[in-house]
């Protein structure tokens, strides 16, 4: 079973990527899904600036006891071998901090624009990001809805696969400075409905890193003048980012600085 995965895993295209439907056993992520923190909770870090309008939550205390108890089991040492066997990357480290993952969430119109991740964890300047670990808890998601993850050529000249987030699914990829991906089209679920996730990231500890960047946005062909705020909301994510890891910042100041910059551009998706 674990060599199939492995073989499906290192030939997917655009870049090393898996999908895997009923993940995880229907108790658990029922329990899961029946606990997730509504979106206006205490806690959640609301990401809402020109590149995405999206809402995490990474504070452990704040979790509920059936997300924690999850979080735990995919950062064992089990899971973590589980992983290591797929992607072939050995010496994978779970991130005990949730850097940028826990739980996420989307309203209506929520949207995230393509983007490769961070390559190096802000405060373990050594630990280099390799592989992400998403899965969904959407129930009755339909197509039009839309919120599909969207994974792109390396050169970002088109849009290779579409996975629709329907509850139980896992997706799991490289985490590459070129393995583009994100879903850019505004939801178009039910106002009393959300895009609901799960995401881990996995990092392997170097002693030189050779390609160290921000969250790095791309515009879609044809996307020229919006390409322009595209950069330069980039630009001041990297700037957050650099202050993140100098002054050890926690995500908690992350909402405050983006909303500071979408009302300095008035930049509006």
């Amino acid at each position: 079973m674990t060599d199939d995965l492995r073989e499906k895993y290192i030939h997917n295209s655009p870049y090393p990527h898996i999908a895997i439907d009923n993940f995880l056993n229907a108790e658990i992520i029922e329990k899961v899904l029946a606990d997730f923190p509504a979106v206006h909770d205490q806690g959640w870090i609301h990401y809402l600036h020109f590149n995405e309008r999206k809402h995490g939550l990474n504070k452990k205390d704040l979790l509920p006891d059936s997300a924690k108890s999850l979080i735990s089991e995919l950062n064992s040492p089990d899971f973590i071998a589980f992983l290591e066997k797929i992607t072939g990357i050995p010496n994978l480290k779970a991130d005990d901090s949730m850097e940028g993952g826990g739980l996420h969430q989307s309203v209506r119109g929520g949207f995230l624009n393509i983007h490769a991740d961070f390559t190096v964890h802000p405060h373990k300047k050594h630990w280099q990001r390799r592989v992400n670990i998403l899965i969904y808890l959407n129930k009755d998601w339909q197509e039009d809805y839309g919120g599909h993850l969207e994974l792109w050529s390396r050169d970002m000249k088109r849009c290779e696969q579409k996975v629709l987030p329907i509850f139980n699914r896992c997706v799991i990829f490289n985490t590459d400075a070129d393995s583009f991906h994100g879903h850019p089209e505004p939801l178009n679920c039910p106002a009393d409905m959300t895009r609901k996730s799960v995401a881990l990231y996995y990092f392997t500890e170097e002693k030189e890193i050779a390609i160290k960047h921000a969250t790095n946005y791309k515009p879609r062909p044809g996307e020229r003048f919006k390409g322009i705020f595209i950069y330069l909301d980039k630009k001041m994510i990297a700037t957050y980012s650099f202050l993140k890891g100098v002054l050890g910042l926690d995500d908690s100041f992350a909402s405050n600085f983006l909303n500071k910059i979408t009302k300095l551009f008035k930049l509006k998706k």
